[in-house]
C-alpha cells in the first residue's frame, strides 16, 4: 500500500471518531511513518515491528493554564508494522482504526491497562451483537 493510501486510512479513522471527542483535539497532529525510530523502540522497549503507534505529548486532562506555546502533541501511526500483521486492505483498515482509537485514548489520559479493558469490553459487545 502506498504511504498516501495508508495516510488516507488514518484520516478515515480519525474522521470516524465521534465529534464530541474530536472537538477536544487541541494542538494534536496525526503523522504516518514507515517504521518507528531506534530511539522510540528503545524508549518503549519494543521490537520495531511490534510498535503500531505511539502518542507523544501532554495528555489533554493534564493540561493546565500553563499549557501554551508548546510543540503539537503527536500521534504517530507506523505503516510497516501494521501491514505486517494484516493480509488484506480491509484488515489494514480495521487495524489502523483500532490503533488510532487506542492512541487517542492515550491523548485523553487513559493508560494501557484501561484501554485494554475497554477494548475487551468492545470486543465482547461486538461478539454478542451489541454496540452495532
Amino acid at each position: 500500500m502506498t504511504q498516501t493510501d495508508f495516510a488516507q486510512l488514518v484520516e478515515e479513522a480519525v474522521g470516524s471518531i465521534p465529534d464530541s471527542f474530536r472537538r477536544k483535539f487541541a494542538n494534536l497532529n496525526f503523522v504516518v511513518q514507515q517504521m518507528p525510530s531506534p530511539d522510540v523502540t528503545h524508549e518503549m522497549s519494543r521490537h520495531p515491528m511490534g510498535l503500531l503507534g505511539i502518542y507523544q505529548g501532554i495528555p489533554y486532562p493534564r493540561r493546565g493554564p500553563w499549557y501554551g506555546n508548546v510543540a503539537p502533541d503527536r500521534i504517530v501511526i507506523y505503516q510497516k508494522p501494521i501491514e505486517s500483521q494484516c493480509s488484506s486492505d480491509d484488515e489494514i483498515r480495521g487495524l489502523v482504526r483500532k490503533v488510532v482509537i487506542h492512541e487517542v485514548g492515550h491523548y485523553f489520559g487513559l493508560s494501557d491497562p484501561e484501554l485494554r479493558f475497554l477494548e475487551a469490553q468492545g470486543t465482547e459487545q461486538t461478539e454478542k451483537g451489541e454496540g452495532r
